[in-house]
């Protein structure tokens, strides 16, 4: 017999041992694992005394049940087994009758002879490198026949391998893009509904000519005519597009219940949109109005200082806008929990960028209309983010504290203080597809300012 830990408990005896104790019982041979060598097994048998216990015969060896594979115990466990169906009174006697074997027991003091019907050999790794614990659970109760309960419990090596790996996620990992998982004919879909949309919006908002209907310009005259200051107007507009935008987020599910997801979709970035490109175009053609408060664009290292907060800013998209096919409605939309990417650093990415793009360019353009701007966005988002939570409180429920409790608003909070365990390769989790397409379009952007310029001069709002 090989050295593995391994306990045994009573079941009922074939004959009554002589004792005065009624609740003595024979110890029956335990079941017997792969050849291992283990110099450090242990087995705690909880029985009334040594003296009530007699070995086992072959008779009964034989005609003891087969054991599954499911009850073995991994090297580094220890089991421990106890009667079942003991009183209180009676498991405090048995209690004080136990005793611990601290060295492995062997044929010499239990002997029984070898047969195939204990247990068929395992048809797993003999490895101690791969005989471990089951890691989801620290702890697993299973029963054998002869009513017998059996506690198996990881030893201290085995625990904190497990405390000092991550969490398991709750959320969903976010920034994955599987080119194998997508369908020709979708994205055909999206091409054709975003020329739509362009077109859309082109014509009927853009477009101040005779064929187009151009409402953008007529919006913007309504809300300029209510103050002469481009801080006020500023501010107007954003304060517009964040009661819309907000708004009917809110009402996202009630919406989505009586026109449904796609619907809902249509109508949330056909409202938004609008509103949007022309808050933009407005602060393009009048950045430079308003009173000058400083003027830094000539300083060392405030340029690329500027330019590097607007680069990394963009990597603080919130995952979802990485769904595009959600987002133009090919895919029906969802209400995502992200846990992975930079929802480990914040978990609200999108405020924690436009922090930084707001600051960015407010240091660099320094006058009234850039402050106010920044004052209007970062409100809007500081709100979205408190929103945003309780949404997903009420969508997820616990799931979404679970996620709540091991990430933070505050970039790297939850990592300083220890809620957060970041992977060995969490820069994996940035090697994707969308966040390659981001750094692309970032610095695609740079360089086309002149004609985003251009054409909101063009525009004439």
């Amino acid at each position: 017999m090989s050295n593995i830990p391994f306990a045994f408990a009573s079941t009922q005896p074939n004959k009554t041992p002589k004792s005065s104790n009624p609740t003595a019982s024979h110890l029956q041979a335990p079941p017997r694992f792969s050849s291992q060598d283990s110099s450090s097994a242990s087995a705690v048998i909880h029985a009334p005394t040594s003296s009530d216990v007699s070995a086992p015969t072959d008779a009964a060896i034989n005609h003891l049940p087969p054991v599954s594979s499911q009850h073995t115990a991994p090297l580094d466990s220890v089991i421990v087994c106890e009667r079942v169906g003991v009183g209180e009174r009676e498991r405090e006697r048995e209690m004080s009758g136990s005793f611990v074997l601290s060295n492995p027991i062997s044929h010499k003091t239990l002997p029984f002879r070898p047969t195939s019907r204990l247990l068929p050999k395992p048809n797993r790794p003999t490895s101690s490198r791969f005989l471990h614990a089951p890691p989801p659970v620290p702890s697993k109760v299973s029963r054998l026949p002869g009513n017998v309960l059996v506690r198996t419990s990881i030893r201290d090596s085995d625990t904190k391998e497990t405390s000092s790996s991550s969490s398991p996620l709750v959320g969903e990992d976010s920034a994955v893009f599987d080119i194998g998982e997508q369908k020709i004919v979708s994205w055909v879909y999206f091409s054709v509904v975003l020329g739509v949309v362009l077109f859309v919006l082109n014509v009927a908002w853009l477009d101040g000519s005779p064929s187009g209907l151009g409402l953008g310009k007529a919006f913007i005259d309504s809300v300029s005519g209510l103050s002469d200051s481009p801080e006020v107007v500023m501010l107007l507009l954003t304060l517009i597009f964040a009661v819309v935008h907000s708004g009917l987020a809110s009402l996202r599910d009630s919406g989505e219940k009586v026109m449904g997801e796609r619907a809902y979709r249509v109508l949330f970035a056909g409202t938004s949109l609008p509103l949007a490109v022309s808050t933009v175009v407005y602060f393009i053609n009048h950045r430079y109005d308003g009173v000058q408060l400083w003027q830094l664009q000539g300083a060392p290292g405030v340029h690329q200082l500027v330019w590097f907060a607007n680069f990394v800013s963009f990597f603080f998209l919130y995952p979802s806008t990485f769904n595009l096919l959600e987002v133009a409605a090919v895919d029906k939309p969802k209400m995502h929990l992200w846990e992975t990417g930079i929802m480990r650093i914040t978990r609200h990415p999108q405020m924690v960028g436009q922090v930084m793009w707001c600051l960015a360019h407010t240091l660099w353009i320094g006058n009234s209309v850039a402050l106010a701007a920044s004052v209007g966005l970062i409100g809007h988002h500081l709100f979205g983010a408190w929103n945003g939570d309780r949404r997903l409180a009420i969508r997820y429920g616990e799931a979404f504290e679970a996620v709540k409790s091991r990430t933070s608003t505050i970039p790297f909070a939850a990592i300083i203080e220890g809620r957060q365990k970041l992977p060995k390769d969490y820069y994996k989790e940035f090697l994707r597809l969308p966040y390659l397409s981001i750094t692309a379009l970032t610095l695609f952007a740079y360089f086309a300012h002149p004609l985003m310029q251009a054409g909101s001069f063009g525009l004439h709002w």
